[in-house]
């Protein structure tokens, strides 16, 4: 979910792309839409001598798609072992109990509704599969359930709908709560900053090669929308839709509807530290 639009004459069919880094590659589910942009990348990601691999976020339920990722698993010479989401919305995850179908593999997400298997995920768990080591880290904030995968022996993350490589994501309330989304982004500043993450691999849009600068701009965007909103309601803007209107006049109106979230989550924020 996002503020930019999908760019014109995307794919109807899902696009395999060349390696992001050297352990993973996605594969482009044909669903493109302004709040998807390109479409849902599903990430394949192993280690280059090993022969199983790990998908994260199968996308949407459309086979042609997962067949797609299977077959993109099997040309590698690889097979899947696990199935991973990022967080439960159906561009992601719908797809995830008929992929684990064609896959013969569980799928482990933080949302027990999501997972299909013995196993979850929580925050501090390492993912060793075929020598591939995955960090989960925890971003709550887009969603409840948002987690964020560390890939370090590539210095990358995936980051699902938390930093998407175009425009910026939707904080989607009530589910999504602001605090918790700045908190989230300040964790994923560390993971740059201490632990030398240069690579977002997002779950829409081009891969980021500067993730700390990617940071701070979203930090910087989340400041700057929570003062509009502030300086919008101290003008005598009441209702969420009259916010959405004036703060994101300039955004294309079909985005509106998810603006509206965003702005239930800042005025809530503004309420809890008294600042409205």
């Amino acid at each position: 979910m996002t503020d930019a639009a999908a760019l014109p004459g995307q794919p109807r069919g899902s696009v395999l792309s060349g390696p992001a880094t050297a352990r993973a590659v996605s594969v482009l589910a044909p669903n493109p839409s302004p709040m998807t942009l390109d479409g849902t990348n599903t990430w394949i990601v192993s280690e280059p001598d090993s022969d199983l691999a790990v998908v994260i976020d199968p996308g949407p339920l459309d086979d042609v798609h997962l067949e797609a990722v299977v077959a993109a698993v099997g040309k590698a010479g690889k097979r899947v072992a696990l199935t991973l989401l990022t967080h439960g919305h159906a561009d992601h995850a719908e797809g995830a109990a008929r992929f684990a179908e064609l896959t013969r593999t569980s799928v482990r997400a933080l949302d027990p509704a999501l997972r299909l298997g013995d196993e979850g995920l929580a925050a501090g768990d390492v993912i060793t599969t075929g020598g591939l080591e995955l960090r989960v880290v925890p971003t709550p904030g887009h969603t409840a359930d948002s987690l964020c995968f560390h890939l370090p022996a590539d210095r990358a993350v995936l980051t699902g709908d938390t930093i998407l490589g175009r425009g910026t994501t939707v904080v989607a309330h009530p589910d999504g709560r602001l605090g918790d989304y700045l908190d989230s982004l300040r964790r994923l500043r560390s993971l740059a900053v201490d632990d030398g993450v240069r690579t977002v691999l997002p779950g829409h849009g081009p891969v980021l090669d500067d993730a700390q600068g990617a940071v701070e701009f979203y930090l910087a965007h989340r400041a700057h929308r929570l003062a509009q909103v502030e300086t919008a309601v101290e003008n005598g803007l009441r209702t969420p839709s009259e916010v959405v209107a004036e703060v994101y006049a300039a955004v294309d109106r079909s985005l509106w509807p998810a603006a509206e979230l965003s702005v239930r989550a800042q005025l809530e924020y503004l309420s809890e530290h008294g600042l409205i």
